[in-house]
């Protein structure tokens, strides 16, 4: 099955700058890492992100497979977009720049010390936690560094040793014929895969990989203020270094849950609250839950159903430090359903006063309609 495209991987266009390739690769290494993405295919995809990324966020890297895409070079000339053989994979193309222009490519050190790879974790809290912040406990199956090898993978009392073949390099030359004659490229050493060492006696409980997988509880600090979707950087939580560099970085994911009463736009939050049909027409002072509990909000006579008020200061704290929202109060007025007598005949008496319409029962003459459509038509 042919592979596809890393652009297309990765959902951004050929023109995409290095920081849109990297939020995409960040958005879908969180969305298909294997410790959150349960899906049978998570890991391959998980892998293919990866693999785009490394691409396509190397200039020489990128430059390579911008001209010649995947086809394999060493098919020598003629045999497709990469016929210029002898070269392996991408870093070929640092190894034609070196024998062309005489070492102008960069080669990377198999030796030199790397900082590990980025963590995703998603963490549902509560509306009140995002809003006043906490510190909480969450467990991450992450690579630790073996306490027995130390992370060089090799058995207690003994070393890794130079790889023979590539002596270190990782690398290894080869000479290749092409038609424009002999071309010296280098490609990776299969005897230590890359890595410069071989290790004869392997450490026991990590296998000689240096690292062992862990679940481990790492305290975190929940931003005051914090909204849906946002991240907090937990520097050096992530996976190991490789040759001693530093570790990564865990990148927590907050998921608010919603409120069964607020709700909230931006730093403000915003609620419903229903009160009477004569609380609304004679006004009334009330209590109003709030985030920080009760407090008192006026009520001005002959207030309307959707009408808004504002509660200064009761929203949430800006997770930046700048200032701190509202509370937007929308009352509803309430129709009641379920009257008695004495109540429909206060409403039918209220109806007389008011005076804006006939009483019940009372039909109007034709001159009255006259009457009543030209006050209307005047107003």
């Amino acid at each position: 099955m042919s592979k596809r495209d890393y652009y297309d991987v990765l959902g951004v266009g050929k023109g995409a700058s290095g920081d849109e390739i990297k939020k995409a690769y960040r958005k879908l290494s969180k969305q298909y890492h294997p410790d959150i993405n349960k899906a049978a295919d998570a890991a391959d995809k998980f892998k293919e992100v990866q693999e785009a990324y490394e691409t396509l966020s190397d200039d020489n890297k990128k430059a390579f497979y911008d001209q010649y895409g995947h086809t394999d070079p060493n098919q020598g000339f003629g045999g497709g977009a990469g016929g210029f053989g002898g070269f392996e994979g991408f870093g070929g193309f640092d190894d034609i720049l070196s024998s062309m222009f005489g070492g102008g490519g960069r080669r990377r050190d198999p030796n030199a010390p790397r900082q590990g790879s980025d963590l995703q974790y998603s963490m549902n809290i509560s509306f009140e936690d995002a809003a006043f912040g906490k510190e909480m406990d969450i467990e991450v199956y992450k690579d630790e560094t073996c306490d027995v090898c130390h992370g060089n993978g090799a058995k207690p009392g003994t070393h890794p040793e130079t790889c023979p073949t590539c002596r270190g390099a990782g690398r290894v030359n080869v000479e290749t014929n092409t038609p424009f004659g002999r071309m010296s490229t280098q490609r990776t050493c299969n005897q230590c895969q890359g890595s410069g060492k071989m290790i004869k006696d392997k450490c026991g409980p990590c296998g000689g990989k240096g690292t062992i997988r862990r679940k481990k509880k790492i305290k975190i600090k929940v931003p005051a203020g914090v909204a849906d979707g946002q991240q907090l950087r937990v520097a050096g939580e992530g996976e190991p270094g490789i040759n001693g560099g530093p570790y990564g970085d865990l990148y927590v994911e907050f998921h608010v849950k919603r409120h069964p009463l607020f709700e909230r736009n931006g730093d403000d939050v915003h609620m419903d609250l229903k009160i009477s049909f004569a609380q609304a027409a004679l006004g009334d002072e009330i209590d109003v839950q709030t985030l920080y509990g009760k407090e008192k909000m006026k009520i001005s006579s002959g207030t309307q159903s959707g009408a808004r008020f504002r509660l200064k200061g009761k929203g949430i704290k800006n997770v930046r430090g700048y200032g701190q929202g509202d509370q937007i109060v929308r009352v509803i007025v309430v129709t009641p359903t379920k009257l008695t007598e004495k109540q429909k005949e206060l409403l039918r008496q209220f109806e007389i006063e008011d005076g804006s319409l006939p009483p019940r029962g009372h039909k109007e003459s034709f001159t009255e309609k006259i009457k009543r459509g030209i006050e209307d038509i005047i107003s």
